[in-house]
């Protein structure tokens, strides 16, 4: 059980004194139970062990021929399934959040259903239509979980628009986009009165059945975003592959179109932006100032990337140029640099200029909030703070006991729907699994003072 919490840090606003940095060194921890920290100590191990990411689906297989369903599912549930996923009923999934609004943390939904690029085994319509429906149910629970949710327009939810649309049809929309003379039909205003109208929208690159899933998945979308705006749920829609996210920027940008505008109150979608990607900064200073020329709310969840080692093996094997950055220095001064670009416009534009600083590295949290208090921005304003659930609460505690908004990535379901999930993003994520180090050296830490009969900290 979670310990009841107190404030630990008194973090000064912009009118008060000068900036204070936070301290990561795990003094927020004093805020959960031993049997939490152990739990969070021996997953993290597993999961930097690159054999049981590489063969995670594998071993799973095993797992279940050697100690039955029954017995496999419960050292799940007690492990990996217990540290990143919020449960499977409404009810286990009310719990964790409840956990998390305790120690001053948000929840971000995440539905654990999508498609692979190139997959044959999940096609056809009623696929699609199913993922809506989990879809839609996953905003109405991200509003109804929140006994107090706080400001309207605080709750976000993570939306992957490849569960709703095929990634071919995303390939195809991509190769054309990438040739801007045969690509003019192809308009975010174009998509978006189709998608408002319910008009078929024919377009000239695609095939019938192509035009006829594009119609429909227009519609999904719409449906979407029209049950999020009412409902006051903003969707932060998740980037993928480069060979996808031109599509995937196309569709958000016709969705922004329409619900992103003055009246609507918004932004009600966000786009992603990986830095780790060489041209990040020039898209999305481009497309900052384009929302701004419109008139249009901008909302942005900056990232540095999960992709790295499947772009650059497609690049390799296709023999192009590797989009992605060159080292990981470089990607941190991209991270760094689109931040900046961020907070400036935030501090411009108030209000309908969103940005969440999703990162698990402990020196751009730092820059943010150095920023956030040099420009004179609220601290539960349009900025905001993202990690993944189960992991970096080191940094997540110290900023929710500060009084920053931060929201942990929460996906929820069933053993069968969630392991696979977490499997490919685990695989996605090598990188952030393996730089886990410090976080359990601070939990390794705690945990010795608790066996040496130090377990409460003086308060910082």
């Amino acid at each position: 059980m979670l310990r009841t919490c107190h404030v630990l840090y008194s973090q000064a606003g912009p009118s008060a004194g000068g900036w204070q940095p936070l301290s990561f060194d795990g003094g927020a921890f004093h805020l959960k139970g031993t049997g939490e920290l152990t739990r969070a100590l021996l997953v993290l191990r597993l999961c930097a062990w690159p054999p049981l990411v590489t063969h995670g689906l594998a071993l799973q297989a095993w797992s279940q021929r050697l100690l039955g369903s029954r017995l496999s599912g419960a050292l799940l549930r007690a492990s990996i399934y217990g540290q990143f996923v919020a449960g499977e009923t409404t009810e286990e999934v009310k719990g964790c959040v409840q956990q998390l609004q305790t120690l001053g943390l948000r929840p971000l939904l995440a539905v654990p259903t999508e498609e692979e690029p190139d997959s044959a085994v999940k096609t056809g319509e009623a696929w699609y239509e199913g993922n809506l429906s989990a879809m839609l149910r996953c905003v109405d629970l991200s509003r109804g979980l929140l006994e107090t949710p706080g400001p309207t327009g605080n709750v976000l939810m993570q939306l992957k628009i490849t569960a709703l649309a095929s990634t071919r049809l995303c390939k195809e929309l991509t190769s054309w986009l990438r040739r801007p003379w045969d690509s003019l039909e192809l308009s975010p205003e174009r998509l978006a009165e189709s998608m408002d109208s319910g008009r078929d929208l024919q377009v000239s690159c695609l095939s019938a059945e192509q035009n006829r899933h594009l119609q429909a998945s227009l519609s999904r979308l719409h449906q979407v975003v029209q049950r999020a705006r009412a409902q006051h749920v903003r969707l932060l829609v998740d980037a993928e592959y480069t060979s996808l996210n031109p599509a995937l920027s196309l569709l958000v940008a016709a969705l922004a179109v329409r619900w992103n505008s003055p009246r609507e109150g918004g932004p009600w979608v966000w786009n992603t932006y990986q830095a780790y990607l060489k041209d990040t900064y020039e898209r999305l200073r481009q497309d900052a100032e384009a929302a701004d020329r419109a008139g249009l709310a901008f909302g942005v969840k900056l990232v540095r990337g999960a992709y790295l080692d499947k772009e650059r093996e497609v690049a390799r094997l296709q023999g192009t140029e590797d989009p992605t950055q060159p080292d990981y220095e470089a990607t941190n001064q991209s991270y760094s640099h689109c931040l900046e670009l961020m907070l400036t416009h935030v501090s411009h534009r108030g209000p309908t200029c969103h940005l969440m600083v999703a990162s698990h590295n402990e020196e751009s949290v730092r820059q943010a909030t150095k920023r956030i208090w040099e420009l004179g921005i609220p601290l539960d304003g349009p900025v905001c703070f993202g990690q993944l659930l189960g992991m970096c609460d080191h940094v997540s505690l110290a900023l929710g006991q500060a009084g920053y908004a931060v929201y942990k990535s929460i996906p929820y379901g069933s053993l069968e729907e969630v392991i696979p999930y977490l499997i490919r993003r685990a695989q996605e994520n090598r990188s952030v699994l393996q730089g886990a180090r410090r976080e359990q050296e601070l939990l390794s830490q705690e945990l010795r003072w608790r066996l040496l009969g130090r377990g409460l900290r003086a308060s910082h």
